[in-house]
């Protein structure tokens, strides 16, 4: 079984989304301000198009990742990616009740209503011996909470939002602390940042 992961680009001071769901423009410039192409399975997002030390580090990361976890707010957010998630992986979405359009599981999306770890736990099954990964400050905290995260990435970027939402939100049991960081790497306009959670 892999490892559980999670992660976001986040601004100097600490956000991963500005105030009512703003300054993703600026968060997420390092995904296009390079020379190297990564290609989206998503319809409706373009590839990307990084730094070569950024594109080293994430074609790694991505290939190892087998499902991801994210919750049913990211998924209306981004209107379900166009119907698959850019990483050409299954998403398990954490929900309270399923979307009307989609009455069945497939290999694009799954459900599930039981909880942060029954979500977890559905995503090992589908990801087999490669890593899971948590997206969503709302899914990262569950996760952390419930002692089933292993990493932490952060995508550190040049721009301060003033306000907004943290990758952990209001997490229950601080203070948390973490091994590392155990990488490093400096993009162009953004730090690549990995830490082992302490277990």
């Amino acid at each position: 079984m892999g490892k559980v992961i999670t992660g976001a680009t986040m601004s100097l001071d600490g956000f991963i989304a500005g105030p009512e769901e703003t300054g993703f423009d600026l968060l997420f410039q390092w995904y296009g301000n390079g020379d190297v192409e990564i290609p989206s399975a998503s319809p409706d997002v373009p590839p990307f198009r990084i730094s070569a030390a950024s594109a080293e580090l994430v074609r790694h990361e991505w290939a190892d990742i087998g499902a991801l976890v994210v919750g049913r707010h990211l998924y209306d957010l981004t209107n379900a990616w166009g119907g698959r998630h850019p990483l050409d992986v299954t998403t398990v979405v954490l929900t309270h009740r399923r979307p009307d359009d989609r009455p069945e599981d497939d290999e694009d999306f799954v459900f599930v209503t039981d909880g942060i770890e029954a979500a977890v736990a559905r995503a090992q099954e589908l990801a087999g011996e490669r890593n899971v990964v948590v997206n969503g400050g709302q899914m990262a905290r569950q996760c952390l909470e419930a002692g089933l995260l292993d990493e932490v990435g952060v995508e550190l970027v040049p721009v301060v939002l003033g306000g907004g939402k943290t990758l952990f939100g209001e997490l229950a049991g601080t203070p948390v602390q973490f091994e590392g960081p155990v990488a490093v790497v400096q993009g162009t306009g953004v730090t690549h940042l990995r830490y082992r959670v302490r277990k």
